[in-house]
C-alpha cells in the first residue's frame, strides 16, 4: 500500500532531515513538506476539493465526498515548531476537518503530559527529536493503517483492508521425518513462480532445516525479531535474507537453545509484519508443539499436517489433531491433512486417513520417489529440483489446490490415475493365458486352444514361448 505523506514544518534544517528519512520509506510518498498551519490547512482543502470534482475513471459523473476522502494524503506530519498556529490547535482543526486523515506530532518533548494532550487533540502518534529512522517508519506506518480503516467506514476506500495480510500457511509434520520442509519449500517456490511475494518462515525453531535445503548461510534469524516492539520495514528487510529465487526466508536460529526466546507473543507480532508485506507466508512448524508454532498453526489461513500412509505416523497425526482440539489452537475440521510417500500398493489410502483422522485429506497426494529428491537433498539445492519429477508436479499440484498458484492440466491424451486400471502381474498373465491369477477358468472365457499357423496369439500383452493361448477375455477387476 502507498502511503501518501504531507509535511509541515517551520524549521529548514529538519524539514531537510525529515525529507531524507522519508525517502527511504520503501511504501512512502511523501509530497514537499509546508511551511506553516495556514498552507497546511488550504493544501488539505484544495487536495479534497480537487477529488470531489474530478470525474471518476468509470464515469462522467463527478467524484463526490467519497473521492474527496481519497484523494487526501493517509498521514500529516506537524512539527512542534509550526507556525503561526499552535501544534496542537492545528491537530485539533485538522482531525475535525479532515477526519480520515492520521495526524503525527514531531517534538522534542515526548513525555506523557505531551503525549496526553496529542492524544486529546486527535494526533495518532508522537516521534521524538532528534529523528530517527525507525520510530518515524512504525508511527507513519500505524497512522496510515488507522486512516485506511476510517476510509473504509467513510466510504472513501470501500476496497482498502485496516490492516493488509497476505495469506499464512502453516505446514506441521505428524511426526519427524515425513517432509514437513520439503512440502513447504516446494510449496513457496510454486508461490513465487506464479508472481506471488512469498515469505518461507522456518518456525522448527530447534531443529529448522530450511537454511540447509535452500544452501543459504545467513547471520541473522527469526529470534532477532523476538524482542522488538515495532517491526517496522527496515528491521524486517535486516533480518529476511532475500533469496535469489525471490523468497524471503526467515531462518530458524543456528544455536537451538535460542529458540525459547521466541514465544506466542512474539510469532503473533513477527508473522503479523510479514503478511503486511507479502502475499504468502509459508511457516515451516516442524513436528514438535511449542508456543511459537502453535501460535502460528492458530493464525494460519491453511494449516497442512503432513504424514505418511503407515500406522504409525497416522496415529501421531491423530494425537497431534487432538492435541490442537485440547489446546483450542485448530478444530479438525479446520486441518487439511497431505499424505506423502503414497504408492498404489499401499494398504493405508487417503481416505482411511481422513476417517481415522476427521481432517480433510488434500486431494493430490505425494507419491514415494526419494530418488528424484536426493541429488537435491544431498546438494542443499531444493530449488533446482527437475521439472520433470513427480514429487515437485505433485507438490504444485498441491499449491494449486490451495489456491497458491496455478494447478497443473493432465499432459493430453492422458486421464487421470482414475481412469487408468492398474494391472499387476497375475492380472496380466490372466489376460494372456485365458486363467485366473489362481487355478480355474475366468467366467465366460472361452477354452485355450493352440494357434494354428499364420494365426495371431491373440492376447493384449503377448504370450510367453511354449505357452499355449486363446482369444483375450474381458478384463475384470480384481
Amino acid at each position: 500500500m502507498t502511503i501518501r505523506i504531507l509535511p509541515a514544518v517551520g524549521d529548514a534544517d529538519a524539514a531537510r532531515t525529515l525529507a531524507a528519512l522519508l525517502g527511504r520509506l520503501p511504501d512512502g510518498d511523501p509530497a514537499p513538506a509546508v511551511g506553516d498551519s495556514t498552507a497546511l490547512l488550504n493544501t488539505l482543502a484544495a487536495i479534497a476539493a480537487a477529488g470531489s470534482t474530478a470525474p471518476p475513471a468509470g464515469g462522467p459523473a463527478p467524484g463526490g465526498p467519497a473521492a474527496a476522502v481519497q484523494a487526501l494524503p493517509e498521514v500529516v506530519l506537524v512539527h512542534e515548531q509550526i507556525g503561526p498556529q499552535p501544534a496542537l490547535e492545528l491537530i485539533r482543526e485538522v482531525a475535525l476537518r479532515f477526519p480520515a486523515v492520521g495526524v503525527v506530532l514531531i517534538t522534542a518533548d515526548a513525555g506523557p503530559a505531551l503525549f496526553s494532550a496529542a492524544m486529546d487533540a486527535g494526533a495518532r502518534g508522537i516521534v521524538g527529536l532528534p529523528l530517527g529512522y525507525d520510530e518515524l517508519a512504525a508511527r507513519v506506518q500505524a497512522a496510515a493503517q488507522w486512516a485506511s480503516g476510517v476510509r473504509v467506514h467513510l466510504g472513501g476506500a470501500p476496497d482498502a483492508l485496516t490492516a493488509p495480510a497476505g495469506t499464512l500457511l502453516t505446514v506441521t509434520g505428524a511426526k519427524g521425518g515425513v517432509g514437513t520442509t520439503v512440502t513447504a519449500v516446494q510449496l513457496a517456490l510454486a508461490a513465487r513462480a506464479a508472481g506471488r511475494r512469498v515469505a518461507l518462515v522456518d518456525l522448527d525453531l530447534q531443529s529448522g532445516d530450511i537454511g540447509s535445503y535452500l544452501d543459504v548461510q545467513f547471520r541473522r534469524s527469526v529470534v532477532d525479531l523476538a524482542g522488538i516492539q515495532d517491526l517496522s520495514a527496515r528491521v524486517l528487510q535486516d533480518v529476511v535474507h532475500a533469496h535469489h529465487t525471490g523468497l524471503g526466508l526467515l531462518l530458524a536460529p543456528e544455536e537451538g537453545e535460542r529458540g525459547e526466546e521466541v514465544d506466542d507473543r512474539a510469532a503473533r507480532q513477527i508473522l503479523t509484519a510479514l503478511r503486511s508485506r507479502y502475499d504468502v507466508v509459508v511457516a515451516d512448524c516442524g513436528s514438535q508443539m511449542q508456543s511459537a508454532n502453535a501460535a502460528a498453526v492458530e493464525l494460519a489461513d491453511v494449516a497442512l499436517l503432513v504424514t505418511t500412509p503407515d500406522v504409525v505416523c497416522v496415529r501421531a497425526a491423530k494425537r497431534q489433531v487432538r492435541l490442537w482440539d485440547r489446546l483450542r489452537i485448530r478444530k479438525a475440521e479446520d486441518t487439511t491433512t497431505v499424505v506423502n510417500r503414497l504408492t498404489r500398493h499401499t494398504e493405508i489410502q487417503p481416505s482411511l486417513v481422513a476417517k481415522a483422522t476427521g481432517t480433510r485429506v488434500a486431494r493430490t497426494p505425494v507419491p514415494a520417489a526419494f530418488k528424484e529428491l536426493q541429488p537435491c537433498v544431498d546438494a542443499g539445492r531444493m530449488q533446482d529440483l527437475d521439472a520433470r519429477s513427480t514429487v515437485k508436479a505433485a507438490l504444485w499440484a498441491l499449491a494449486g489446490e490451495l489456491g497458491l498458484a496455478g494447478a497443473p492440466a493432465d499432459p493430453p491424451g492422458r486421464g487421470g490415475h482414475r481412469t487408468r486400471p492398474v494391472l499387476t502381474g497375475r492380472k496380466r498373465k490372466a489376460l494372456t493365458t485365458g486363467s485366473a491369477p489362481d487355478s480355474g477358468a475366468l467366467q465366460g472365457a472361452a477354452p485355450a486352444v493352440q494357434p494354428g499357423p499364420g494365426t495371431s496369439t491373440g492376447g493384449r500383452f503377448g504370450t510367453r514361448r511354449g505357452t499355449p493361448s486363446g482369444p483375450a477375455v474381458p478384463y475384470e477387476e480384481g
